[in-house]
């Protein structure tokens, strides 16, 4: 058996899409003899017949059921194919890779990558989620393009980036755990107490650093979702970002806890998370455009929240 040819197949979808050999003839702007005729040379080379002909228009064999979607996975990925070289040659980069803090909002990473692969529908997104330094140390190794990484005062000098966000810690833990009897704030030697659940990485950019750890016995985890399981057990208590815990305090598997300091300071943290590239890398266009929504995403989110935080004016 010859190999079928493209146009041959070409034509066996196009009949299949238009309902018969006139219609796919008009499509493709062809006579309908050469489009019978690619159809017949297609059966020819795979020994079946593709369609039934008894009836007034031709419908699809058994055959031909079954060797379809082969035929529109061939015809896609030669299409696709077709669409990255031409992006290539014009400079579009085959791939994109991008690192993400794993207490980012992923509502607004998601946004970004929808539009981005409408736009840049050739170019492959490769997605990773670290913690902490875990996220900033891949980027500046240059394992990935961008990154979406928790600011760090050290090297962000080698970096281009932008704030795109600020990440508000709570404080939490489960309704049944001893914490959640404290109504008033909590000093540390109350804190200390309990099992504080951590949320670290192995990087160096925060090896020996521990910031807002008071807790004598502790539990050191580099995942934000076994850490979020645990506190719902009431395995112990810890921070969380804000908008991943805040259906939780809303339907009570998490009660808010105020410590009075947290890292020695008054209050909750908020974290920045910058939109970042390294100064030593030049994007292509598809990873510029990418880098730019996200810092755009971030005035708009930005811009949001403070004016869903401002006081409400008028009577």
């Amino acid at each position: 058996m010859e190999t079928p040819t493209l146009v041959q197949l070409e034509t066996f979808l196009a009949v299949i899409e238009a309902g018969s050999f006139s219609a796919a003839a008009r499509t493709l702007g062809r006579a309908q003899s050469a489009v019978t005729y690619q159809i017949q040379k297609l059966e020819e080379e795979a020994g079946v017949e593709l369609f039934d002909r008894s009836a007034y228009r031709p419908t699809l064999s058994e055959a031909g059921r079954v060797l379809l979607p082969r035929a529109q996975r061939i015809v896609e990925d030669v299409q696709a194919f077709r669409s990255q070289a031409r992006g290539m040659a014009q400079g579009l980069e085959p791939e994109i890779s991008l690192v993400v803090e794993a207490m980012f909002p992923m509502c607004q990473l998601l946004s970004a990558l929808t539009e981005f692969q409408a736009m840049f529908p050739t170019v492959q997104t490769r997605v990773r989620v670290e913690t902490l330094g875990a996220t900033a140390q891949i980027l500046l190794d240059g394992a990935v393009d961008i990154g979406l990484v928790v600011a760090f005062a050290d090297r962000m000098d080698e970096l281009v980036a932008a704030q795109v966000t600020e990440v508000e810690l709570v404080a939490v833990c489960a309704p049944q755990h001893a914490l959640a009897r404290h109504d008033g704030p909590l000093d540390d030697d109350l804190l200390s107490e309990q099992v504080q659940l951590v949320l670290s990485d192995r990087s160096e950019l925060t090896r020996g650093q521990d910031r807002g750890v008071v807790g004598l016995r502790t539990w050191r985890l580099a995942d934000l979702g076994a850490k979020h399981a645990m506190l719902l057990a009431g395995l112990g208590w810890g921070s969380m970002p804000r908008h991943t815990v805040a259906d939780d305090l809303a339907a009570g598997r998490l009660i808010e806890l105020r410590p009075l300091r947290w890292d020695g300071r008054e209050g909750m943290p908020r974290l920045p998370v910058m939109a970042a590239r390294r100064k030593s890398d030049t994007l292509g266009p598809a990873g510029r455009w990418l880098l730019a929504r996200l810092w755009e995403g971030g005035c708009e989110a930005e811009a949001e929240r403070l004016r869903l935080a401002s006081p409400r004016r008028g009577g």
